[in-house]
């Protein structure tokens, strides 16, 4: 069953971010790197509970599709898939959503 996706703002600023950094020593690298997350996206439209529940979150619409070393994360609501953010595997997943959560 085929769905909308939406990019938030946040999540694409990540997206953009992460590439840059990449791009510092690998432009082509970096290239790959935002079609890999864009393709990956993408393929949730067909699959959207492809992505596991985020274990931080525990919440059944909040999930996550791993792409090489980053969380591509989403929600499910309705017939959308709202794209939330792009966050290394590294980062401390809580902090950041409980600071963003403040915003």
């Amino acid at each position: 069953m085929a769905q909308g996706l939406i990019w938030t703002e946040p999540a694409w600023l990540d997206v953009e971010q992460s590439a840059d950094y990449i791009a510092r020593d690998s432009p082509s690298y970096a290239e790959a790197f935002v079609q890999r997350i864009r393709s990956a996206a993408e393929s949730l439209r067909d699959r959207p509970r492809l992505g596991r529940v985020v274990p931080e979150l525990g919440d059944e619409i909040t999930r996550e599709l791993l792409v090489d070393n980053y969380r591509l994360i989403y929600e499910i609501r309705a017939n959308t898939l709202y794209i939330l953010r792009l966050v290394h595997g590294a980062r401390d997943l809580a902090a950041l959503w409980d600071r963003d959560q403040h915003r």
